[in-house]
């Protein structure tokens, strides 16, 4: 299959709005993928590489070569040169990725390239959602969905049963368990907008677990062989010494189990999440902090899997096994001053939010079950747009991601703290790219309109964070836009010194 039918069948996807024309022209893609494309289509629809990461970042994207003018490049091509790319290291790497992207981009059409543009940027949003294609594969392969889901929640991987499909059926699916070693996709968490909603919603008792603002890892012990996986199952065995210390301590022979890797401080508040994820960067200073590790469910003990028990069997099997103090902190009650007291005492120890879990929900791998919710303290401020940048795939065209500032009262000036593109309707791309470009200053470039700081925008975001990235030594994590605010002047805009004073709270 030639990689422009992909393409072609990707922008055909994000232009159509129903749920059941998506499902269709994926399907029909699918189905005429040879079995050694299917694994690699499904990936790539998925807005995924087969390869995870091949060390291509949006700079190295910015400036394309000329396009091809007919469509030369097969699936199997592109991914033997994404491969390759992903391969390069050593010195003078740089410089030879570069030079095999180059090539690949200039085989390719102005549509191909506009696909792998936003393939590689991780900005392919046509709206094949996990959902939708594990439709669209179980109706490629002519497999029941129930099974292509079960198989995906325990393979961890929809492109490698979407193949076990193709050439095995329903009885290559059937015979997928939960291998210890195999990473299974993750259990996730809707959100509670209220304590009181979300025990209403998984119902009394409900247990409170402290939400910690840690690294989230799947734990694998088979005998002495441990492994360990983060929420998007890249393996980070090597990177984490002491984790695996404390899991080989337990008295099991096997165990796969959730676990939450934290730095703290000696007084046992969390450190800034940035010091706690420095440790899974590729190049760790040999001071940086140990993690803590806290466990908070478990999937498998030595031979018996607990995905179907409910939460009550799995948590009294990690009661066993695991020792209080490496366990997450929670309570189990039906009272909800109880819970909120629980709630208020979570917060001043620093921790970001609760969890609110049903006592008796199976483990949803790989969805967001009804049985977790997430609740966390809602902190906004009213910032002002610095520029904006034109967005690529669904949103070409638009004026997407942007630039937000502070207000320096002393200069009267605006200090930048950081970018979002999140929380954006089609009608807010729309009126943003109109209002921003009335609003272009000087200095314009292909990508970047910078903009007179008139437009006020209330910004929601999880927490302040350190940042040597932007002047103002700090930036918002998970900061999305709620609504724009024509009713507050640019001078009313919230201050630098405010965000400073929110992280100097949340750091103590």
């Amino acid at each position: 299959m030639q990689l422009c039918e992909v393409a072609d069948a990707s922008a055909e996807v994000g232009a159509t709005a129903a749920r059941l024309g998506k499902l269709a022209r994926l399907a029909a893609v699918l189905a005429a993928a040879s079995d050694e494309e299917l694994p690699i289509i499904v990936a790539w629809l998925s807005g995924d590489l087969p390869q995870r990461q091949i060390g291509v970042g949006w700079a190295a994207l910015r400036a394309l070569p000329p396009a091809a003018s007919s469509p030369a490049l097969t699936v199997t091509e592109v991914d033997a040169a994404l491969s390759a790319i992903g391969a390069t290291s050593g010195a003078g790497s740089q410089a030879r990725r570069a030079s095999l992207l180059a090539a690949l981009l200039g085989a390719a059409t102005a549509g191909e390239q506009a696909f792998l543009r936003a393939l590689l940027s991780g900005e392919l949003r046509q709206g094949a959602q996990r959902g939708v294609m594990l439709d669209a594969v179980a109706r490629a392969v002519a497999v029941p969905l129930a099974q292509v889901r079960r198989a995906a929640m325990l393979a961890g991987s929809l492109p490698a049963v979407a193949g076990a499909a193709r050439t095995g059926g329903v009885e290559a699916l059937r015979a997928m368990r939960l291998t210890v070693g195999r990473p299974v996709s993750p259990m996730l968490a809707q959100t509670a907008a209220s304590l009181a909603e979300g025990m209403a919603k998984v119902g009394t008792p409900a247990r409170l677990d402290a939400k910690i603002d840690g690294v989230r890892l799947q734990v694998h012990r088979n005998g002495d062989e441990v492994r360990l996986f983060t929420r998007t199952l890249d393996e980070v065995t090597a990177r984490l010494p002491e984790v695996l210390a404390a899991v080989r301590a337990l008295p099991v022979t096997q165990l796969v189990a959730d676990a939450e890797a934290i730095a703290l401080r000696p007084d046992g508040r969390p450190e800034p999440f940035q010091v706690t994820s420095s440790r899974l960067g590729r190049r760790t200073s040999p001071a940086a902090r140990e993690l803590t590790t806290f466990f908070f469910d478990v999937l498998h003990v030595d031979g018996r899997d607990l995905l179907d028990e409910p939460a009550s069997v799995r948590l009294s099997e990690l009661a066993r096994v695991v020792p209080q103090a490496q366990r997450v902190r929670h309570v189990v009650t039906s009272e909800l001053g109880e819970g909120q007291a629980f709630v208020d005492s979570v917060l001043a120890a620093g921790h970001e939010g609760v969890m609110i879990k049903s006592l008796d929900a199976a483990y949803e791998a790989g969805r967001r079950g009804a049985g977790w919710l997430k609740l966390k303290p809602v902190h906004t401020l009213d910032l002002v747009v610095l520029a904006a940048e034109w967005g690529s795939g669904r949103r070409r065209g638009w004026l997407s991601n942007i630039h937000l500032g502070a207000r320096n009262p002393q200069t009267g000036e605006f200090v930048m703290l950081g970018k979002t593109f999140k929380g954006m309707t089609d009608e807010m791309l729309a009126w943003q790219t109109q209002r921003f470009t009335e609003l272009a200053a000087g200095g314009t470039s292909e990508w970047v309109v910078p903009v007179r700081p008139e437009q006020v925008v209330e910004i929601a975001f999880d927490g302040v964070q350190a940042s040597s990235r932007y002047p103002g030594g700090v930036t918002l994590r998970f900061a999305r836009v709620i609504r724009y605010r024509d009713d507050k002047p640019a001078s009313e805009a919230d201050t630098l010194a405010a965000v400073r004073e929110m992280y100097d709270q949340q750091h103590g």
